[in-house]
């Protein structure tokens, strides 16, 4: 009997390690908002492939990023660090985008730990992290990258502050087209090259979608607007120079739906799709100004959007699918952060969280697979001189230095309207001094912020 036993325990652990890891597609997209899709209540836009990525998969209700602004967003995504914790707590400048390090050399990302596990690893998209010598993609743990080193180009023309912006590994790379297709047509090439090798594949597709083209962009007297190809825009029945600002974002978001179809269609086409995970991830909630998103993007039922801590800046749209162990059609009302995607990746890897530097996130598999609760006690977020903490449904926030704490009950007040600071302030006092506990302990293993200074400019 013990014999048997244990060779039933052998086998099933060699079946185990013989089961083969799933290839990653990772897609973080710019600035998308929580109301801004169909699966997510939107009934003016047309983004059929994310609808039924959603309805074959399963959609997050509570996923939060932890701070609301583009470079922050993304280093603490790499990393599955706090940006208190990984150095990089700013909005990159243009020149730190071009030539700072950005994220401190210390941190460790993604690509590296995956490499480590034998995956093969690629970058298509918006870098926005640090361009320096040793902060570009392929010499932090991509074998490949194709894309802008900035975080707001010209879709057509590349460019950002009067420079084209498109880079293969570290090399200035000329290639025409809109750039929402160059970074998914390069991911399709990816997948079709990698289909038969021998190793996995990690893929983090950043969009530059649906970001604003501002000023800094557009060629002298040309005005800022949405953009998209004119292919789309007829798909709705409007002229390419619709000036209707709602219309030209609609279509941006159309476009990027296309774009995502392709990826998707691509990975079917390959034999890929059930063995792979694919996620579909907004960066931070939609920019809410006049000409730049009111009125046009939208944060649902939600207060405000970047880069503010409410609920419309930090909650955002999260899908994921992976046909062989996430049960089509889920909906999924865990507490989750995008600082959980890389030690579930580890755990997909079969390697173990670091013992070298502490890691904010937990791994989310279970909460996807098996409609278990959030990891999470408590989840905090940050932004320049505004926190917030959220535990269960209650939210405490301070929107600056000098403002007292707010107080919400999400359960019954998702929109945030009604402060509950002076009803209940046992509340906010038990909140706060789990905040106040939470800044110790995010000084631990952190990394010192690297301060850019700019090349002095040539008389």
């Amino acid at each position: 009997m013990k014999f048997i036993l244990a060779v039933t325990l052998m086998l099933g652990a060699t079946l185990l390690a013989a089961a083969p890891r799933p290839n990653i597609v990772l897609m973080y997209v710019d600035n998308l908002g929580y109301g801004d899709l169909g699966c997510y209540g939107n009934r003016e836009v047309k983004t059929p492939r994310i609808d039924r990525l959603a309805a074959e998969g399963i959609r997050c209700t509570d996923f939060y990023v932890v701070s609301s602004t583009c470079t922050v967003s993304r280093g603490a995504l790499l990393t599955g660090r706090h940006p208190l914790r990984n150095g990089l707590g700013h909005q990159l400048r243009t020149e730190e985008n071009w030539h700072g390090v950005g994220l401190p050399h210390r941190e460790k990302i993604m690509p590296q730990y995956l490499q480590e596990a034998g995956y093969a690893t690629a970058c298509f998209g918006k870098w926005n992290i640090g361009f320096a010598p040793g902060s570009r993609p392929t010499e932090r743990g991509f074998d490949e990258f194709l894309g802008c080193r900035s975080g707001n180009i010209n879709y057509f023309t590349h460019t950002y502050h009067g420079e084209y912006d498109i880079f293969r590994g570290t090399e200035r790379h000329k290639v025409e087209g809109y750039s929402t297709d160059i970074f998914a047509d390069s991911t399709c090439d990816y997948i079709r090259r990698h289909a038969k090798g021998e190793k996995p594949f990690f893929v983090y597709l950043p969009f530059n979608a649906p970001h604003y083209v501002s000023s800094i962009n557009m060629q002298q007297g040309e005005k800022p607007e949405w953009q998209a190809p004119a292919s789309v825009f007829a798909r709705y029945g409007w002229q390419a120079d619709d000036a209707n600002e709602k219309h030209r974002y609609l279509a941006v978001l159309t476009a990027l739906d296309d774009a995502v179809g392709r990826v998707l269609d691509t990975l079917d086409a390959t034999g890929l799709r059930e063995n792979t995970l694919v996620m579909f991830i907004s960066d931070m909630g939609p920019i809410l100004r006049p000409t730049h998103g009111l009125g046009v993007a939208s944060a649902g039922i939600y207060r405000d959007g970047a880069p503010s801590l409410y609920e419309g800046g930090v909650r955002v749209p999260a899908i994921f699918r992976w046909p062989a162990k996430i049960k089509p059609g889920s909906v999924s009302s865990a507490m989750l952060s995008h600082l959980d995607l890389l030690p579930t990746f580890l755990d997909l890897a079969g390697q173990s969280m670091p013992k070298d530097r502490v890691l904010d996130g937990l791994p989310c598999l279970s909460a996807l697979t098996d409609a278990a609760p959030s990891p999470h006690e408590r989840l905090v977020f940050h932004l320049r001189d505004s926190y917030a903490l959220r535990e269960g449904a209650l939210k405490i926030i301070r929107p600056n230095a000098k403002a007292a704490w707010e107080l919400y009950d999400l359960a019954n007040d998702p929109a945030e309207s009604n402060n509950l600071a002076k009803a209940r302030p046992a509340d906010v006092e038990r909140l706060a001094t789990a905040f106040a506990q939470w800044q110790e302990d995010v000084k631990k293993d952190a990394s010192e912020p690297v301060l850019f200074k700019p090349t002095p400019s040539k008389p």
